[in-house]
This record gives structure tokens, sequence and C-alpha cells, in this order.
């Protein structure tokens, strides 16, 4: 907590109080629209995925940021109703060997790390057991999902390698560094583009109906699986310790990615599209989740140092361009995140294929979690 309120107290107090009073707007949304956080992303029946537990990650984040109990009390009522006192954790199945499932385990050590139960830390444990048997590909690469085999998506690289890194962090588990940076070299060497994205995914196997026969990548870079990998980056980075020497290879694919997104900006909003890197297509659209993530990447990579000092001021116009363009005021008087991409993804069934037409026709909701979090995250980033 010391540590926090010395790197908020740098930011320029003005500016500070700005984008954290827009950040605890929506969060105060947020509770409104789901006085329970399972229910956030539309389940009707309480499910841990990754989408509630990132967003107790950003209640447990807002909390810190302003010593607000209630957003403390959220996340934790969350968290005891999934982590019983035997440290179960509700409705996960280690057998599925589902990378997005263990990302709750970020929220947990930070709460952990507040308010120390045992319950907490037997699941966290139980997290970082699936990661020591989840299979991986020839390259030492983490599958997806077991369901989806040989297959390596970029969402992976946030649900499932952030936590192995914060969990090296916290316990420590230093021979991990080089395991998780491995992990980004390998979806990175498979997954670049010559323009400096990636790659939705890849499947090493090539049987795949969307992958490609020579490469096995993907057709099409998605907005917010990009999202999620700068925001891994970045969360890794500030996790990672300074003189590791794969942590030059990470700050320089950060660069990259971010450096390639700028030409495909919208110059009116500072937004960017469904399929980012074509602008202005028939049925594309300024997409909201994207947008949202690359903006808490600019600011988190800037303060980190990895980025240019400017890249802050950009998170910042990304964060107004929301606010003025896609955030609504409704009816109750609470504010809502529109424009957000409901879901997308590859194979499955319905079978999912990649295309363009694919992405650009996936449901638009309000207040998607994978947007709404993100943002009050991007938020809170630019208040320190």
């Amino acid at each position: 907590m010391v540590a926090l309120a010395a790197t908020v107290m740098s930011a320029p107090a003005a500016c500070r109080g700005k984008y954290l009073k827009l950040g605890e707007k929506v969060a105060r949304s947020e509770m409104v629209h789901n006085p329970e956080i399972w229910t956030c992303d539309g389940a009707e029946k309480p499910k841990w995925e990754y989408t509630p537990t990132l967003m107790a990650r950003a209640f447990v984040e807002m909390y810190q940021a302003t010593g607000e109990q209630k957003y403390l009390a959220h996340a934790q009522q969350f968290a005891d109703q999934f982590v019983g006192e035997d440290g179960v954790v509700k409705t996960y199945k280690q057998s599925l060997y589902n990378m997005d499932r263990i990302q709750g385990g970020n929220f947990l050590i930070m709460l952990y790390g507040l308010n120390p139960q045992p319950q907490y830390e037997k699941a966290i444990e139980t997290l970082r057991d699936q990661l020591r048997q989840q299979p991986r590909t020839s390259e030492g690469g983490f599958w997806h999902k077991q369901v989806y085999p040989h297959q390596m998506w970029l969402d992976g690289l946030f649900t499932g390698t952030t936590f192995y890194a914060r969990y090296a962090a916290w316990r420590p588990e230093p021979e991990a560094w080089n395991d998780i940076a491995l992990q980004f070299a390998v979806v990175d060497e498979h997954t670049r583009k010559k323009n400096g994205l990636n790659y939705h995914g890849w499947d090493e196997s090539k049987q795949m109906g969307w992958s490609n026969p020579e490469t096995g990548c993907s057709q099409e870079t998605w907005g917010r699986a990009e999202g999620w990998y700068v925001m891994a980056l970045c969360d890794v980075l500030e996790l990672m310790p300074r003189d590791h020497d794969q942590r030059e290879k990470l700050e320089t694919i950060l660069r990259r990615v971010i450096d390639g997104l700028m030409p495909y900006q919208d110059k009116k909003t500072h937004l960017w599209y469904q399929v980012p890197d074509r602008p202005g297509e028939e049925g594309n659209y300024l997409e909201s989740t994207c947008s949202a993530m690359y903006a808490y990447a600019m600011a988190k990579g800037a303060r980190l140092g990895v980025l240019d000092k400017r890249y802050k001021r950009e998170a910042q116009r990304v964060i107004d361009g929301l606010k003025r363009h896609k955030l609504a005021r409704q009816e109750d008087g609470t504010w809502s995140l529109t424009d957000c991409c409901a879901v997308a993804g590859l194979g499955g069934n319905p079978y999912r294929d990649g295309t363009y037409s694919y992405y650009v026709h996936e449901r638009i909701r309000k207040d998607d979690p994978k947007g709404v979090a993100p943002f009050i995250l991007a938020c809170i980033e630019l208040s320190r």
C-alpha cells in the first residue's frame, strides 16, 4: 500500500483525479448493473471464469487506489462465494486444462496480500498446479485448452501466463521466468505479421479449418486478442526481475505491437476497429474493449519505462475518446460502455472460422466485462 501510494502521488494531481474519478464512475455503475460479480458476463448461474475474476481484480485495484472499502468488499464477496473454507474453487475443473480458468489466481494473490486467508492460499496453489501439468506444444508453449489441442491463442497469454508471473513473484519461483518468457517467444514467433501485429491464434498441427496449411495461423488480427496480448506483456514486465536476460525480448515485442497499432488508430476518436488493421472496411466498427486494453498497455508501458513517455498522453486520448464516444448515460443515472464485441474465438461448435466476416458479425453489446474491467484498470493506471 505504501509503494502504491507513492506511485499515485507522482502524477499531477488534476490529471490523476480526473481519470480516477472516471474509473470510479464506471466501477460504481458496474456495481449497480451487477450486484454480484459472477453475473457480469451474462452467466445464468455462478461459474469460475476469467471474465468475473478479471472484474474482481479491477475492484481490488480500485480499492488500492482509493482506499474505499466498498470496492474491496465487492471483490471479497465474490471470492468467498467461490472459494470454500477447504480451498476448493467451486465449478473449477483442473482436468479441462483451460487457461482461462486460472486467470482468477491474479486477484486471489492480490486479495491474499490484503487479507491472508488460508483458503485463498490453497486455491492459488490448486490453480498453480494446473500449469505444472498443462499440455504443451513441441516448443513448450501451453495449449490454450485441452479441447483445443496444439493451439496457442493470444488470449491465453493474458489469462494463464500473467497468473504464472504473479505466482512466480509472490512465492517466489525464479526458475519460472524462463518458462514465462518462452510462452511469449513461441506465440510471437508463429503469429507475428509483417505489419507488427499478430494473428489471433496458431495451430501447430495445422489441422484446424481456420488455420493456414503452411503456417498454422488464423486469418486475421482480432482487436481484443491483440489487447489481451499487450496487457499480458505489461503485467508480466511489471513483475519480472529487471535483470532477467529474457526481459529485453518481451520489451521489444511490446514496443513493436504498440507501434504497429498506431497507423490504424482512428484519427477522430483515437479508437481502434474490431479488426484493427482493416479500418474503414465494410462491417468493421470502432470497438471499445480492444481500445480500453490498448490504453491500459500504453499507460502501463510508459510508467514502466518500456514505452516512450508520449504513450501515456496517447492513453489519455484513448480514454477520453471512449468517454466521449462510447460511454452512455442510462435512465437510472449509471454509465454503460457501448460497442463491445461480446465474444469471439476459433473453432468450437458452432464453428468459428476466423475470417474477417466472422469477426465483424459477432454480437455487439454494452457493458461487456472484457471492456469494463480494462477501462477501469486503464483509468487507475493513468492515475498513478
